[in-house]
Parts: structure tokens; C-alpha cells; sequence
């Protein structure tokens, strides 16, 4: 039995980026014809010239507070505030509901959110009976794992969380040799199991999300003979990244297009600099172009051990969000970003907040390719000017600043 979902996952980088590319004016095209809200985010783009990453890094970056404030302005008319190109019906079997709210349509399309790709790189295989003890309440994450366990040829026992013993009894009696969820709530199961006696010994494979798994629990989870693996999806956009058996990183999943750019910007970083995941979506049903995630990460370097050819990130690591009051006033890391494009000698500009509560004091970090006279002063006017407060200026050795995507720090003392 192969090893790979299908041929995609084994691409040569070259005949995947152009695919890729080949693919990406005809979204965008798709997406200004049948998507109201993308149209207006679009407007003036031509379509027929976006064909390579530089192009898209061109265009803006919709992020999640815009598309809740599109779907509250539409919502007498049009719930998904004009960014689904489906209609209620047969194409539209669900409508899903993420904190905000922000409603989500499910397309009819087989595997929908595109997670068979993962769940299979993590193990499952046809015949299989998975436990899903994802949400099956509003949010489409129950749904995610199931359709994609489904194109798999997987049978599913939808579990939904909480009735721990009406778990572990179902697991002791139907003897599924597989798990979706969250780890932390299949470490309450293990843990009750354990205490209870009950025979969970089936489950030997995990595919968790919704949460960080930290190694220490991978590897308690590897003591009591379960192996577990985990993705990235998004109510959003579906499945993004998954690990492998490898372990290294999260593959990025075939049919996105993935940026990685500075957060508060648009402008991609290099390699291995940590940065907002951005994404395109080659989902008709819901053509979201570069959609900023708010979730922080950086591109590995290199090809995953196990053959397969594609972008790996390194999971996720915080959020891009840092949107910051000093001195009652927000400070945005799109500002700090405006800051330092007014400056060609500014190569990467990173502003710590420090002191005591109601005693701030903000010093904007600056790593210069050059330092020509008098840049210190001009900067600290600027910062000024975009934020109508007052900061210190410090010039670093560049290569100094740390690589954590973070613009703006935090290190206030709250005592």
C-alpha cells in the first residue's frame, strides 16, 4: 500500500509551483466574477497578470476582523457578507458558525476541507474506525476530520466531546483503532481509562488539532502505544498543514497557495523568518485570496524525510496579532511596518514596550544596513507622527533582533 495519498504529495517542486501558479488567475478571476466581497477587494486587479508569488504579494491581505465586519455589514441580505459563491441547497449542505460569529458554508464537493491527505499521512486507512470527539456543535471541526476519514474509506463513531464514561465505554466496546480530537481531551480519556480500568487498548493512531501538542505529550501519548499527529486547518480554509511520520514540520496541504509575510504588512519574509501565515484558498465555493490567518510560523528548509516534496512549516507558534495600548493609545504592528518603510536603511525594526504599569516606556529596536547621520532623530519622529506618541530610538547589530515574529513586545511589569 503506498505511502502517499496520491502522486500530488510527490511533485517536483518545480511542476508544483507551476500548477500552482497556472491556478492562481484563474481563482482570482473565479473570485472577482462570483464572490461579491473579493470583488471589492479586488477591485482594479487584472486578474490575467497575477502568475507568480511576487504578483500575489502585490495584492492585500484580507485578515479575519475585516471579513466579520463585511459579514455583520451584509448580514440582513447575504450571511457570508459576500464572500461565498455558493447557494443554499444541494450545494450547500452546511452552514457553520466560528466565534464572532462568522459563518462558514460546506461545499457538496467530496472531502470538502481537503483532510484526507493529512488523516492518511498520520496512518488512517480505509476500513478503519475512527473516534471523533471533535465538536459536533456550530463549528465545522467534527466535520473537517469526518469527511475527510470518509474519502478515505474510514468509518466514523461521531463522539462530539464531553460524556467522558459514555466514551470509554463506546471505545471498550466498539474498539475503534483511531482517534480525532483535541489531544488534551484523548489525555482525559487515557487518564480515565487508566483510572477506571476501561480497554482502550484499540486506539493506536491519533489526528489532533484546536490546540498545541506539546513533545512531553507526544510522548506520553507514544508511552501508552498511541501514536499522534497533528494539523493545521482553519474554519476558514480548511486543511492548511499536517505532520507526517517524519515528525519534522507540518507539510503544507496541495491545494493552497502559502505565504509567510511580516506581520501588520503583506510583504513576505525570507526563508526561515518567522512571520504571519498567509494563505490562498484554490476552493471555488469559497475563493478567499490571501487570507491572513493571525497565526505566526516559518517555511523549514528542505524536503520532508518521508518523499514528500512540498513547503514545510514548522506548526504554530503564536499569533501575528500584537496590537499593543501604551499610554491609553493602541499601537497596531501595521504601524510599526509604516514606520520602517519610510526608512531605505531599516531592515527590520522590532518596538519593545517596557516599564511599569501607567509608566510606559516605548523604544522602537532598529537593525540598519546603514547608519547615516542623524537617522535615529528622523525615526523617532517618525513614530510620532504614525502614532501620535513619543518613543526612543535604538540602532542593533543586525542579526540581533530575535526570530519570533514578533513587532511589537510586550515587557511591561504587571506586578
Amino acid at each position: 500500500m503506498s505511502e502517499y495519498f496520491d502522486d500530488l504529495e510527490t511533485r517536483s517542486p518545480q511542476q508544483r509551483e507551476a500548477q500552482l501558479l497556472a491556478a492562481l488567475p484563474r481563482q482570482v478571476a473565479h473570485a472577482q466574477k462570483n464572490s461579491a466581497a473579493m470583488r471589492r477587494i479586488l477591485e482594479g486587479v487584472d486578474a490575467a497578470r497575477v502568475t507568480s508569488r511576487e504578483a500575489l504579494a502585490k495584492l492585500p491581505v484580507l485578515r479575519k476582523h475585516e471579513l466579520l465586519e463585511m459579514q455583520k455589514a451584509a448580514r440582513a441580505t447575504d450571511p457570508f457578507g459576500g464572500f461565498s459563491t455558493l447557494v443554499r441547497g444541494p450545494q450547500m449542505p452546511r452552514i457553520y458558525a466560528s466565534p464572532g460569529p462568522i459563518y462558514e458554508p460546506e461545499g457538496a464537493t467530496r472531502d470538502y476541507w481537503r483532510c484526507a491527505r493529512a488523516l492518511y499521512a498520520a496512518g488512517f486507512r480505509s476500513g478503519d474506525l475512527v473516534h471523533n470527539s471533535f465538536s459536533y456543535h456550530m463549528t465545522p471541526g467534527a466535520y473537517i476530520m469526518e469527511s475527510g476519514a470518509h474519502a478515505i474509506g474510514c468509518t466514523v463513531f461521531p463522539a462530539g466531546v464531553g460524556q467522558t464514561e459514555q466514551q470509554l465505554q463506546a471505545v471498550a466496546e466498539l474498539k475503534p483503532n483511531a482517534y480525532t480530537g483535541t489531544p488534551s481531551f484523548l489525555r482525559i480519556l487515557v487518564e480515565k481509562a487508566e483510572e477506571t480500568k476501561a480497554d482502550i487498548e484499540s486506539l493506536k493512531k491519533a489526528m489532533v488539532g484546536g490546540e498545541a501538542l506539546p513533545p512531553s505529550l507526544r510522548d506520553w501519548f507514544g508511552e501508552r502505544g498511541i501514536a499522534v499527529a497533528q494539523c493545521y486547518a482553519t474554519a476558514d480554509l480548511g486543511m492548511i498543514a499536517y505532520e507526517t511520520s517524519a515528525r519534522q514540520g507540518m507539510v503544507v496541504e496541495e491545494n493552497v497557495i502559502l505565504e509567510i509575510v511580516r506581520p501588520g504588512t503583506g510583504d513576505p519574509v525570507a526563508e526561515g523568518e518567522v512571520g504571519e501565515v498567509v494563505v490562498t484558498s484554490l476552493n471555488p465555493a469559497y475563493p478567499l485570496v490571501r487570507f491572513g490567518t493571525g497565526d505566526l510560523s516559518a517555511v523549514l528548509a528542505g524536503a520532508c524525510p518521508t518523499g514528500r516534496t512540498n513547503m514545510r512549516i514548522k506548526g504554530w507558534m503564536g499569533r501575528a496579532d500584537q496590537t499593543t495600548k501604551i499610554r491609553g493609545m493602541f499601537v497596531h504592528p501595521a504601524q510599526v511596518a509604516d514606520i520602517a518603510r519610510r526608512f531605505p536603511e531599516i531592515v527590520k525594526a522590532r518596538l519593545v514596550v517596557s516599564g511599569e504599569m501607567a509608566n510606559d516606556v516605548m523604544t522602537l529596536k532598529v537593525e540598519a544596513s546603514s547608519i547615516p547621520h542623524g537617522l535615529d532623530a528622523r525615526i523617532g519622529e517618525a513614530i510620532r507622527d504614525v502614532t501620535k506618541l513619543r518613543g526612543d530610538v535604538e540602532l542593533v547589530t543586525p542579526g540581533s533582533l530575535p526570530n519570533d515574529g514578533k513587532v511589537i513586545e510586550d515587557a511591561r511589569s504587571y506586578k
